[in-house]
């Protein structure tokens, strides 16, 4: 992952400025109108997602803190990321940000940024003169009563993400940077869909990203989530039906439906015990009943970047990292 980084970082450097953005320039982004009389100065970014991606672009001089890290910043950032104060690795405060003096927010997940959210509402940033951006691959979930993260009606793709990239380009006058950054995702992910698409088994994935405890239901991947679009990506499907993004199942459900491979995110984050990929793995292997499965039997279990099963620009490495594994294990 590093030498792709790395390559690509180069090729942003090397390329001459074929686009430049006109200002006053507005961006329509989840329902919003937002006007830029000049690329933002002083950026807040709330989401790993959000903070990685202005550094994959170069602009980490224009963020002046970031907050909410599931996981450690990429290897190949972790320089530029030196420079970014962080507020939290959870969810700040609306205090702690506006502190920043930030001209811009940006935000991974309507729990940071949006009409439920006890961090802080676009309109509430209206009234003090910072302009807003949310991810638009979250606003294209359906919204019910007290869940934050919606459900999907179809699956979530890289496209979502390609717009992200190309708005947050034209609104810092880097489009050639954005344009380089998108290829190389489109390459990466054509390349996996070329190899996994000789494999005639429609393998079924489940992705545990988290549990309070090990009596507690478990917090998976919807269907059509990030998480669904990896097991597409690599030549399967989701075993989770639910439309919901975040839906939390109980064993027995998972037993019922018997996936081929069982994916176990690695968080950093110290929240819950399960967390960890050991711990999940180990209750695996463990429990009387779950135990039972072919895919814990037969040891098709698998470790991603909890990161990944969010819709972002982790999603991509994600797939990488499950396909790596399956190659090792010969699943592929």
């Amino acid at each position: 992952m590093k030498k792709v980084i790395c390559a690509l970082g180069l090729s942003l450097t090397a390329v001459s400025s074929v686009f430049a953005t006109t200002y006053p320039v507005t961006i329509e982004n989840c329902g919003y109108q937002e006007t830029f009389t000049k690329a933002p100065e002083r950026v807040v970014a709330l989401g790993q997602n959000t903070a990685e991606i202005l550094m994959l672009l170069g602009l980490e001089d224009k963020v002046v803190a970031s907050a909410f890290w599931p996981t450690k910043v990429l290897p190949a950032l972790a320089k530029q990321n030196e420079k970014i104060k962080t507020l939290t690795v959870e969810i700040p405060t609306l205090e702690s940000i506006l502190a920043q003096d930030p001209d811009f927010i940006a935000a991974q997940l309507p729990l940071l940024l949006g009409p439920e959210s006890k961090v802080a509402k676009r309109e509430d940033l209206v009234t003090v003169g910072v302009n807003s951006y949310m991810s638009p691959g979250m606003c294209a979930t359906k919204k019910s009563v007290g869940d934050m993260y919606g459900s999907r009606q179809k699956l979530w793709d890289m496209s979502f993400l390609y717009k992200e990239i190309s708005d947050l380009a034209t609104i810092f006058n880097v489009e050639d940077r954005g344009n380089a950054l998108i290829a190389d995702f489109k390459q990466r992910e054509s390349h996996l869909r070329d190899e996994f698409s000789k494999n005639k088994q429609d393998r079924s994935f489940v992705f545990w990203f988290s549990s309070s405890s090990p009596s507690s239901d478990v917090y998976v991947g919807g269907k059509n989530s990030a998480s669904g679009f990896i097991a597409d990506t690599l030549g399967g499907h989701n075993a989770i039906t639910s439309e919901t993004e975040w839906p939390t199942v109980g064993w027995e459900s998972i037993i019922a439906a018997n996936p081929n491979v069982i994916v176990v995110s690695s968080l950093d984050r110290n929240r819950w015990a399960l967390d960890s990929a050991e711990e999940k793995i180990k209750f695996l292997k463990s429990d009387p009943a779950v135990s039972q499965l072919e895919a814990v039997k037969k040891g098709h279990i698998v470790v991603m970047d909890g990161q990944a099963m969010n819709p972002t620009i982790r999603t991509i490495y994600g797939a990488e990292q499950v396909a790596k594994q399956l190659r090792e294990m010969d699943f592929n």
